[in-house]
């Protein structure tokens, strides 16, 4: 997505590329720049322009992108001088995937998203983005979620290894997530893709968050491409 941010005398207005989506409090975006403002008394309005590149309920944090974008903009375009650890706290407040995305890089997210450690930065890989014709609501699959079922849980320490001694292969072999016990488990086209991206190449491949996104992560950027021009071919 992309985000810009204006002062305007007195209130918040969010404009959009989508006539869908909404302007008011239901979008993240807005929750961010109210809590600023409210928070640190900025006399000043801001007008925030959002061109939607990210699909809505996807599983790739499109909205949390875009609520720390505005956080990240009102900080700069009013002077807050907001340390990392202020902004953390902001983004706590407005949703678990905030805080990461205001930090970025290669992180390990425990609790609610708040703590945040930085692991080795992960070498660049290829990866293929597929999201099927479906929405799904990340509130409907933790309410559907059922901790005392899962038994195949992913090996957290022994992934954050990997990455520091740059093992791909042992990356791939063992990313989980536990999520697609719900997600998958309704909508059997998840499990179909990730099939079909191992089947055109990719080393390994996973549901994105609360899905129905799947990613493949491919060794060269050729396959990665093949196996793009080819799921394309299809939609």
């Amino acid at each position: 997505d992309i985000i810009s941010i204006k002062a305007i005398p007195r209130g918040i207005q969010v404009i959009t590329n989508k006539p869908w989506l909404p302007g008011d409090r239901r979008n993240i975006a807005y929750r961010a720049a109210e809590f600023l403002i409210s928070r640190y008394g900025i006399d000043s309005g801001v007008r925030i322009s959002i061109k939607k590149n990210i699909p809505v309920s996807a599983g790739l944090a499109g909205g949390s992108a875009d609520a720390a974008a505005v956080l990240k903009g009102i900080n700069e375009l009013f002077n807050l001088h907001l340390s990392e650890e202020e902004m953390l706290k902001a983004g706590t407040s407005l949703g678990a995937d905030v805080p990461y995305c205001i930090k970025g890089g290669t992180v390990l997210a425990e609790g609610i998203g708040e703590r945040l450690t930085e692991l080795e930065r992960l070498r660049t890989l290829n990866l293929v983005l597929v999201k099927p014709r479906v929405s799904v609501s990340t509130k409907w699959v933790y309410e559907n979620l059922d901790l005392a079922e899962i038994k195949d849980r992913p090996d957290i320490d022994g992934i954050a290894e990997a990455i520091g001694r740059d093992d791909i292969d042992f990356l791939c072999s063992n990313m989980k997530n536990v999520l697609e016990t719900v997600t998958a488990r309704k909508y059997g086209v998840i499990g179909e893709i990730k099939r079909l991206l191992i089947e055109l190449g990719a080393k390994g491949s996973m549901m994105s968050g609360s899905g129905p996104t799947v990613f493949g992560i491919f060794l060269d950027k050729q396959s990665a491409q093949n196996a793009f021009n080819f799921l394309k071919s299809k939609n």
